[in-house]
């Protein structure tokens, strides 16, 4: 099996993405710690174990192993305690996939400072808690001669590659996740550990529940026997598979991934040069002139979250 002797945190696995991916990861071989506070999509309301508990039932009845695990990834020592959780169940850790995650979706001249704070806890610092504790353990591991090929799958999205209106909070995190596995996949190579990004296309709480504009594009109900372009356990085939030794050669890369595709996406690049003939400073009229005159090409032209439905999964 593709996972077989593994093991793998997968954070916000009780519901959505993440319990697919813990769902797959498991009938591939791999011991998986199903990370799940139970909370509401906004991140409120009395945190429950009852979603984690049934991810891991589910995975026991197929043969697998798996434990459920409550703590938060926000809080910093909490998010250590994970990682101790699976050293001291399953004796080591090879695989972390960031999937937690909350909505709190406001314009930016409505924005509370709450909303910011709290998209931003779950989201980027939970991110960096968990890259940074599994970091440190394979380190430390691979000085003593213990290679894990330890793998990163940081959970992104459109709204932070191409940008969504009402998610400037939840934008910049998944822009920054992306940001952070390009790095860490720089950082952590000489330790045999990759680092790569995913932005999911799938019907989730946050897309649907949360988010009523994404969830009129991905239409009603699927019809029996139709395949479902927009189900969560479509994207957890490129997670298990970037999770094994197979993608070792694959790190600090970002996919789209959704229905039947996968996107890889090249991110920040240079599309075109503007230089000035002259061997001195721009003439900032004469500058804005040729920057005009550029962009009227259609260098940057913006793809838009409607256009990643538009040619359809």
């Amino acid at each position: 099996m593709l996972l077989e002797g593994k093991v793998a945190i997968v954070t916000g696995s009780g519901r959505g993405i993440g319990r697919e991916e813990a769902l797959l990861m498991a009938r591939h071989g791999a011991k998986v710690v199903v990370n799940d506070l139970g909370a509401h999509f906004d991140g409120t309301g009395a945190p429950t174990a009852t979603p984690a508990q049934e991810v891991v039932a589910e995975i026991k009845k197929m043969g697998g192993d798996a434990i459920a695990n409550g703590e938060s990834v926000a809080d910093f020592k909490a998010a250590k305690r994970i990682v101790e959780c699976a050293l001291d169940t399953f004796g080591k850790l090879n695989i972390v996939v960031n999937n937690a995650g909350i909505l709190r979706d406001r314009m930016i001249f409505n924005m509370a400072e709450e909303d910011w704070d709290a998209v931003v806890a779950v989201h980027l610092k939970g991110t960096f808690n968990m890259c940074r504790h599994a970091c440190e353990y394979w380190r430390e591991e691979h000085k003593k001669g213990n290679v894990l090929n330890g793998r990163i799958i940081n959970t992104s999205s459109d709204a932070g590659l191409l940008g969504n209106v009402g998610q400037s909070n939840y934008g910049a995190c998944k822009a920054a996740v992306a940001a952070m596995a390009i790095i860490i996949g720089q950082e952590m190579k000489k330790y045999g550990v990759t680092a790569n990004a995913i932005a999911p296309v799938a019907r989730t709480r946050l897309t649907v529940d949360a988010t009523p504009s994404t969830a009129a594009l991905m239409g009603g109900e699927v019809k029996p026997g139709e395949f479902d372009m927009f189900s969560p356990a479509n994207i957890a085939p490129l997670v298990a598979w970037l999770a094994s030794d197979d993608a070792a050669g694959v790190s600090g890369q970002v996919f789209r991934v959704g229905g039947r595709s996968v996107w890889p996406m090249k991110g920040w690049h240079s599309a075109t040069r503007i230089k000035n003939p002259e061997a001195a400073p721009w003439d900032p009229a004469q500058l804005g002139a040729r920057i005009k005159e550029e962009l009227a090409k259609g260098i940057t032209a913006a793809e838009g979250m409607a256009d990643v439905f538009a040619g359809g999964l």
